[in-house]
């Protein structure tokens, strides 16, 4: 799969030496703390490293980047496209900024961007989705501004902190985004 260049990042291949950066923030509340239960618990490190040799081997139904510093190639977090539909051309997005001093840095966005236009341009997906927690109001900024709507809410879906916060859905479609282009 060949680079997706930004002005300031790439979307580039996982490689082995991603290993400890993946494991900085895996284990990391001030950024799991935003993703899905699957981070609820400790992950072991064999855990990650069969996240990454999966992530290496590939998979016909995703495909998956890490966001890296366009100069140095040095790793920021990774955005994925899993459980890609072919036959009705739908892919799930997640991403992750693995550090908290590169959030707020418009990285998650540019990312998004880029992973958008791949989708629709190169895949030839025809809608992209996602979940995010309502209280990640800084995500929801930045999907919206990479062109996705609010779909849906499952009210009161996940338990955090102790109490029950909304799960909003999230989707954008390749008709909207050729006109948010041509516009």
């Amino acid at each position: 799969m060949s680079r997706l260049l930004g002005g300031r990042i790439m979307l580039r291949e996982y490689r082995k030496d991603d290993l400890p950066w993946i494991r900085k923030w895996v284990n990391d509340p001030n950024i799991v703390e935003h993703l899905s239960d699957i981070f609820l618990y400790p992950h072991a490190e064999q855990s990650t490293e069969a996240f990454l040799d999966a992530m290496l081997a590939g998979d016909e139904d995703s495909r998956g980047f890490v966001i890296a510093d366009l100069r140095t190639e040095a790793y920021i977090g990774q955005i994925n496209l899993d459980s890609i539909d072919w036959k009705n051309r739908v892919g799930k997005v997640g991403i992750v900024i693995g550090s908290t001093d590169d959030f707020g840095q418009g990285y998650g966005t540019e990312a998004m961007r880029l992973l958008v236009d791949f989708a629709f341009l190169e895949m030839n997906l025809n809608r992209l989705e996602l979940e995010v927690y309502e209280f990640n109001e800084r995500a929801i900024r930045s999907y919206v501004s990479s062109g996705f709507r609010e779909e849906g809410r499952l009210r009161e879906r996940f338990y955090k902190k102790g109490r029950y916060v909304d799960v909003v859905q999230m989707g954008v479609l390749k008709s909207d985004w050729k006109a948010a282009r041509q516009g």
